[in-house]
């Protein structure tokens, strides 16, 4: 491969994982590692998700390599459907039938906790890039779980401190009616009230609505400076379209979206978007590597040009990080591989300073960015301006406070 391909990422996390190889009989199950990518793949996160997860996981295996000892990789990958059953049934059969190693994305918060119940203690590892529910690494936390890229704790606090420092005291919530948004409103909501600010109100809606009038309507009428968009995907888009109808933002009050991609943004456009305040995990136009990434990940098939989103890049991160432990270790048991990764700590390419920790929380920099302007855009996907810069120790849960049965 040329260009961002194996040569850069094989330093950093990469390397770091590798270099600590020893000389452990090769426990390989069946000969070959097969990582399965499961997420949404008809539904509201097919775009941030979907079969982009997919060709992110592809590419890690590529750069990958064999881990220079001939290690065969296989991706698999299904639909959950954004069902807790359906992804349960999956991911028994591939843990009990077909020699699945590792489960890697999975966005949606009932479906991940579903999945991370039945791999514990396990000899399977479930890489969580895309489940936002903080209970992962707290009470639910599992010594077979490592989970990237976003959470609930670090979406509402980390959102909520920054707009509050921006003069956001008072807010409403529109919130989607499972574990994500419920997650997401209570952290924010006990950030905002212990530094003086006040939730003047919250409507509940049901995953995949179309019509949010109601909603907003009672938003816009409690006057709340900030109105916090407590959901994803397809909910984000279809909330943030009807609020431009309503002239929300031109009135005055700040919306803020808790889990918002390019993807969703480049979706809705910059004539409706504008304005709009989210928190990221990473922005393929941050610099020469992600750029680099993000050029490799739109030429993949099926992708037409598009720019991953950060769930797509957690899954890239992820599956690799997975791999190189394997290689490390000379084993695809989880009870090999997790501690292995926890060892980590160092830059990666796509999410800057990073570190592993024992709970499964992978810890690095969180973004607040504002959607910009259309005349402000110069290229596609030149959709973000940076208005603050988080510490990965400020970002994310402290390791004690999460009551995870794995922190000493």
């Amino acid at each position: 491969m040329r260009g961002f391909g194996v040569g850069r990422f094989r330093i950093g996390l990469a390397l770091a994982l590798a270099c600590a190889a020893g000389s452990a009989r090769a426990e390989i199950s069946g000969d070959v590692v097969r990582v399965g990518v499961l997420n949404d793949i008809s539904g509201i996160f097919q775009d941030t998700n979907g079969m982009g997860s997919v060709e992110a996981a592809r590419m890690a295996a590529e750069d990958f390599n064999g881990g220079g000892k001939g290690i065969k990789v296989e991706i698999v990958y299904a639909d959950h459907q954004n069902k807790a059953d359906v992804g349960s049934a999956i991911a028994r059969k591939w843990l009990d039938v077909e020699g699945v190693d590792a489960i890697v994305d999975v966005p949606n918060s009932a479906v991940g906790l579903a999945i991370n119940t039945i791999l514990r203690d396990s000899r399977m590892t479930f890489l969580a890039s895309s489940t936002a529910s903080s209970d992962l690494t707290g009470k639910a936390c599992s010594p077979n779980t490592i989970q990237w890229v976003n959470d609930a704790w670090a979406t509402g606090n980390t959102t909520a401190a920054a707009m509050m420092q921006r003069g956001g005291k008072d807010w409403y919530f529109v919130t989607v009616d499972y574990a994500l948004g419920k997650g997401i409103e209570a952290e924010a909501t006990n950030y905002i009230e212990k530094h003086g600010g006040k939730v003047l109100g919250s409507s509940k809606h049901p995953l995949g609505t179309s019509d949010f009038a109601s909603f907003l309507l009672q938003a816009q009428n409690s006057k709340a400076k900030v109105i916090g968009l407590a959901n994803a995907g397809g909910d984000t888009i279809n909330a943030v379209k009807q609020a431009a109808e309503f002239g929300i933002q031109q009135g005055g009050q700040t919306m803020v979206a808790f889990l918002l991609f390019v993807n969703d943004v480049h979706g809705m456009g910059l004539k409706v978007a504008q304005g709009l305040q989210l928190l990221e995990a990473f922005y393929w136009d941050m610099n020469d590597d992600t750029r680099a990434f993000a050029k490799r990940f739109a030429a993949r098939p099926g992708m037409n040009g598009k720019m991953p989103s950060g769930n797509q890049a957690g899954v890239y991160a992820a599956t690799l990080a997975y791999l190189n432990a394997v290689a490390a270790t000379g084993s695809d048991d989880a009870k090999a591989v997790v501690p292995q990764l926890k060892t980590f700590k160092g830059m990666d390419r796509l999410f800057g300073e990073t570190a592993i920790r024992q709970d499964g929380r992978v810890v690095h920099p969180m973004y607040l960015f504002e959607v910009k302007k259309p005349e402000e855009s110069k290229y596609p996907y030149d959709y973000y301006k940076l208005i603050a810069t988080i510490p990965a120790d400020q970002a994310f849960r402290p390791l004690a406070d999460g009551g995870c049965s794995l922190v000493k």
